[in-house]
């Protein structure tokens, strides 16, 4: 992956690369750079193929270290920004990093708390000055001019990728530099859309599906333009200031978008591709963004473990078929789809079976979970745990997560169909939909409700709107209207922390009952 890299770096050297309030870095720059941080960890003299954990906000920096450490024959792991102090100590263990760089502006406290848990075998060094750790900017800077060398060996491990733990804890999806480039170039420049010179606005973190968008751009000529956070005024006055021309983002930013006072005031009119995914939107704010935005829509469905593997283009975002909406798209020409039942059958016509896929850009196998990799990868086919029928047209329907169907008075309720019908509801703004134990119904279909701004609505009203709809198998015996959903750090609700939020209140509850 590396290679891609360093190509894409060469081809326009007086091109602008990354782009960022207040600075800018052109592709000489950054190859410059990379060169110069080669040198550095050449002097750290680390063994071959150990692994460089990255903390870090958006940034060129970051980047160009990851590509660094790669051409030097070494294994990147990045950690979510956003997640818990205890879940990056066990990423860092888990993957045997042998060194941990830390991005000063944006996670500074995080730094110093992490430089006092790390065992002093993982070497520290920060992004940017700071008090916890060496500055590997300036010991680049330092180095003078360095030529690129790419020593990768495209079998070699080049990333582990963590799930987003939605399910457990999260597995590390390990990639040879082979694997990689399949992953975050060759597959999406085959099967995404592109504008012919994308000017890239990255908000959503590079460290996960983001980070995919990067080295297209630059193989296209482009800039990326890198915020580290999700400010919605920032980002309406970046898009015409810049001329951004796609993005990515996931569908809670799209809706937070959608609910934006200046949204229908600003100038949109340079946006030719909006990326989403990540996870599932709601059709009925799809049409909406469809209508405000206009026809620059385009989902890509994938996990840690394979992306992309299915693509619903622009034209298939039409508000006259707006049943494909509810799709996650026609399987990706870098992959091969199957519907499998547990026995390794293919679903026939109208029935649904698991996602199943054969792809180059899927995960070598699962960082020391041999079980769990013979589970998913077993029969030589990746079983993503999605539940999913295919239309007579090959478009694929995902109706739940394989861990999440609720068999409720022996009927299969796929959450996502009820969350859909809710998310009809005119007072809907988000919805999720998980099964409870219940005495009379073993599992009782449990929704969780965000109103829309000033909409008011009786979990009885919303009840019999999913009654109408979906009849009373699927309608949900309890509705919570709730001010928020609780999130992972990708942006997925967390249904297993709706779980045991519940757990805990029934508990309390019974505690303060029997007294």
């Amino acid at each position: 992956m590396s290679g891609q890299a360093l190509a894409a770096l060469t081809r326009y050297p007086e091109r602008v690369a990354f782009a960022w309030p207040g600075g800018r870095l052109r592709y000489r720059g950054a190859l410059d750079l990379i060169g110069r941080m080669q040198a550095v960890f050449a002097g750290m003299a680390l063994p071959p193929g150990a692994m460089i954990a990255i903390l870090s906000d958006n940034s060129a920096e970051s980047w160009c270290a990851g590509i660094a450490a790669q051409a030097s024959g070494l294994g990147i792991t990045w950690l979510h920004p956003k997640a818990s102090l205890d879940d990056q100590l066990f990423q860092v263990a888990d993957s045997g990093a042998a060194c941990l760089l830390v991005d000063a502006t944006g996670h500074a406290d995080r730094g110093e708390a992490l430089h006092g848990l790390l065992p002093r075998s993982v070497a520290l060094l920060s992004l940017g000055r700071s008090g916890f750790a060496p500055d590997l900017v300036e010991q680049a800077a330092a180095q003078g001019a360095a030529t690129v060398r790419d020593l990768a060996d495209p079998d070699a491990v080049a990333t582990i990728h963590y799930t987003g733990g939605t399910t457990g804890r999260s597995k590390g999806a390990v990639r040879s530099h082979r694997a990689a480039a399949a992953f975050a170039v060759h597959a999406p420049l085959a099967d995404w859309e592109w504008p012919a010179t994308p000017q890239y606005l990255g908000i959503a973190p590079n460290s996960h599906a983001a980070g995919t968008f990067i080295i297209p751009t630059l193989r296209l000529g482009g800039t990326a333009h890198l915020l580290r956070g999700f400010d919605i005024d920032e980002v309406l006055n970046l898009i015409p200031r810049e001329g951004i021309n796609t993005s990515f983002l996931v569908p809670s930013m799209i809706y937070a978008l959608l609910d934006a006072p200046g949204l229908d005031a600003a100038d949109l009119s340079r946006l030719e591709l909006l990326h989403y995914g990540a996870a599932p939107m709601s059709p009925a704010r799809l049409a909406e963004g469809l209508e405000r935005i206009g026809p620059v829509f385009s989902q890509g469905y994938g996990q840690t473990e394979c992306l992309p593997i299915a693509i619903l283009g622009r034209a298939d975002h039409d508000l006259a078929r707006p049943e494909l909406f509810s799709s996650c798209g026609f399987p990706a020409s870098s992959c091969e789809v199957r519907l499998l039942d547990e026995q390794g059958n293919e679903a026939g016509p109208d029935e649904t079976g698991e996602i199943c896929v054969r792809s180059p850009a899927a995960l070598d196998w699962y960082h020391n979970l041999p079980e769990q990799t013979a589970e998913t990868l077993g029969d030589g086919w990746l079983r993503t745990g999605d539940i999913a029928r295919r239309d007579d047209r090959g478009f694929l329907f995902i109706v739940d997560r394989k861990k999440d169907l609720i068999i409720s008075g022996g009927f299969n309720v796929y959450s996502r169909e009820v969350e859909d019908a809710l998310a009809a509801h005119h007072a809907v703004a988000v919805s999720a939909v998980i099964g409870l134990p219940d005495p009379r119904w073993g599992e009782a279909v449990t929704a969780f409700v965000v109103l829309r701004p000033g909409e008011d609505c009786t979990s009885d009203a919303l009840i019999r709107h999913v009654k109408e709809r979906k009849g009373s198998i699927q309608a949900p015996k309890r509705v919570e209207i709730v001010r928020e959903l609780p999130m992972t750090a990708i942006g997925k609700i967390d249904k297993k922390l709706l779980r045991r939020l519940h757990e805990q209140a029934a508990l309390a509850e019974t505690e303060v009952t029997h007294g």
